[in-house]
């Protein structure tokens, strides 16, 4: 029997992750099969644009300083938790800075650095439950 999830948010950046050419159309589709999994999701960026197609994938959008702060401050990926209803321990933090996992973790969330779309997927998989795909 599997183990029931704990971990129920999702919060990637785009820049570096989501604008990947290879990467980011595989990791745009697990946002999307997370949220029709019930996984609340937010795209989390510094800028202060997105393209559609990236923003509809995501329940949420938070550009530039959230309630005052800004990534990679550990009170930025707090507000980004609350902003999707759920405290940083039950979300994981997409980025492809370490300064911002770092940030992240240091808020409560679970923290994956994104190198490769097929690293972050699987890591993803195994944290909220959800299939990778092919």
């Amino acid at each position: 029997m599997p183990e029931p999830r704990t971990l129920r948010g999702l919060i990637v950046d785009y820049g570096g992750v989501l604008d990947d050419p290879d990467g980011g159309p595989r990791l745009l589709a697990y946002a999307r099969r997370a949220a029709a999994d019930g996984i609340r999701t937010a795209l989390f960026s510094g800028a202060h644009a997105v393209p559609d197609g990236c923003a509809d994938a995501f329940g949420t959008v938070l550009l530039g300083a959230v309630r005052g702060a800004r990534k990679p401050s550990p009170d930025a990926f707090a507000a980004a938790a609350a902003a999707i209803g759920l405290d940083p321990a039950d979300c994981v933090v997409v980025d492809d800075m370490g300064v911002c996992v770092r940030g992240a973790a240091a808020a409560g969330a679970v923290g994956v650095q994104h190198v490769s779309a097929d690293a972050t997927l699987a890591e993803l998989e195994i944290l909220l439950g959800v299939d990778a795909g092919s």
